[in-house]
């Protein structure tokens, strides 16, 4: 079987604003269908690994394949198409445009996909649906609670069918009534992609079947856990 994504002994140094080592000799392999959560103390590089695998920062050192294919030298334009193509993204912090509803924000992420707007509106108002939000598609994301907010981000990110969703702190400007059902709606949703979700939360992180920890840049621990 491929892998869906590997990194080899990758490590990423920051020279700015001070030197600084956020990864060391880094190796991880992601299958597809795999359900991975990342642990670990805040300054333990897990966004930076977050950001390696979603192909958004170049390693300092090392290599990473994407669908079995060496990855890290490629150009930043062919790095985009891969990342628009096969990764979506959910953050903390929503990053949906303010100015679009929550039906656009869904549809603008299929905006280069070479699909008409009739279906790139369509193909938002299904994944809305698969999220619980079949009723606010017309709402502003000032309209919105924060679980709602989330939830949009998810049909974002997952709208373009990706093989790899990448979620950083999905959870945590959320109580845990809320961040429960929205852990609860990106796996659903997420059937068939593999799922890396970088987390504070232990309820979260056993919510995943494998746990991969973290601290001063260097995994110190990798290993399935029962669901």
């Amino acid at each position: 079987m491929t892998l869906l994504l590997e990194l080899s002994r990758v490590s990423k140094r920051f020279h700015a604003p001070s030197e600084a080592l956020a990864l060391h000799d880094v190796s991880l392999a992601i299958a597809p269908g795999e359900r991975v959560a990342v642990v670990g103390p805040s300054g333990s590089g897990k966004s930076t690994l977050l950001a390696i695998m979603g192909l958004l920062e170049r390693p300092s050192a090392g290599s990473i394949s994407f669908n079995g294919r060496d990855v890290a030298t490629l150009s930043d334009r062919a790095l985009s198409r891969i990342r628009g193509r096969h990764i979506g993204f959910v953050f903390q912090a929503f990053y949906l445009l303010e100015r679009l509803t929550a039906l656009d924000n869904v549809a603008e992420a299929l905006l280069y996909a070479g699909t008409s707007r009739h279906d790139r509106q369509q193909r938002a108002r299904e994944m809305l649906a698969q999220v619980g939000l079949s009723s606010r598609g017309d709402h502003y994301p000032n309209q919105l609670s924060g679980g709602e907010r989330q939830r949009v981000a998810i049909a974002r990110a997952l709208v373009k069918s990706p093989t790899l969703l990448l979620a950083d702190e999905p959870t945590g400007d959320l109580d845990p009534e809320t961040g429960a059902a929205v852990v609860d709606a990106m796996l659903t949703t997420a059937a068939n992609a593999s799922v890396v979700m970088v987390t504070h939360n232990p309820a979260v992180a056993q919510r995943l079947n494998r746990l991969v920890a973290l601290n001063s840049g260097a995994v110190v621990s990798d290993g399935r856990q029962a669901l």
